[in-house]
């Protein structure tokens, strides 16, 4: 790995920049989330590699037998995020970070690696394009869109839980299925709360606690799913605006 890069540790993880797009100075309750969750997930062999600067870039990745997803598979690597942004792109950091991925999962004896695309791609997922270029290949998907794409070391693939792929829950009004795994849905969470009290919205929230609940949820998941009325809608990060045109054009019909 590439000096510029370094991975967090229980024993840098209280004083590094966790990359994402929260500048808070202060205690944040999103990041700290994150914190907490990070640490017990290291232990499972989580990856959060980033470059060592206080920039949006990183990869973060686990063994899919230990990654809060509803997808199945033997011995592979699961890619969460890999983000590049602002004045960091176009100086081949994505390409770095993939590769050290890859290299991971072959001297680790890996199936391969996977992650979760759509069939356009969708704003809080990771760049399918780029993913491809690397040889990924959608997999598996379903009936409304999302691909499980993945990069085969062996000619095995992962495929969707049979859950991921029920996409209803017999819940009216807004659901969200959420995990601590990114500090900005957490913060989007608390608003969300505010806001749909505010406007009298009905919302429902499932806090994703554990593995087991991660590896059952009723849609695919990333770290964040939303329904209405009970169908499914989107892994996006939505705010309070998008929600209500969510409600809105559900109570139209």
């Amino acid at each position: 790995m590439s000096p510029q890069f370094i991975d967090l540790t229980r024993e840098n993880l209280s004083q590094q920049h966790l990359c994402c797009i929260i500048r808070s100075k202060t205690q944040h309750p999103g990041v700290e989330a994150k914190r907490r969750w990070l640490a017990e997930r290291l232990e499972e062999g989580h990856v959060f590699r980033k470059l060592d600067a206080k920039a949006t870039v990183f990869i973060e990745y686990a063994p899919l037998e230990t990654a809060w997803v509803p997808i199945v598979g033997e011995n592979y690597l699961y890619i969460y995020c890999l983000w590049v942004l602002g004045e960091a792109k176009g100086k081949g950091y994505g390409r770095a970070l993939m590769e050290s991925c890859l290299s991971d999962a072959k001297q680790q004896g890996k199936s391969g690696i996977c992650m979760l695309g759509f069939a356009k791609q969708k704003a809080w997922l990771s760049d399918q394009s780029f993913a491809k270029r690397f040889g990924f290949e959608t997999v598996d998907r379903t009936d409304n869109g999302y691909e499980l794409l993945a990069l085969s070391l062996d000619g095995s693939t992962p495929r969707f839980a049979p859950d991921a792929k029920k996409m209803h829950i017999g819940e009216q009004g807004i659901s969200i299925y959420y995990d601590d795994q990114c500090p900005y849905a957490v913060q989007q969470i608390l608003r969300l709360q505010q806001h749909a009290q505010k406007q009298q919205i009905p919302l429902h929230l499932h806090h994703i606690t554990s593995r087991e609940q991660a590896k059952t949820v009723p849609c695919v998941f990333n770290n964040w799913a939303v329904f209405v009325n009970g169908n499914f809608e989107t892994v996006n990060i939505l705010d309070a605006r998008a929600i209500d045109r969510l409600w809105n054009k559900s109570v139209k019909g």
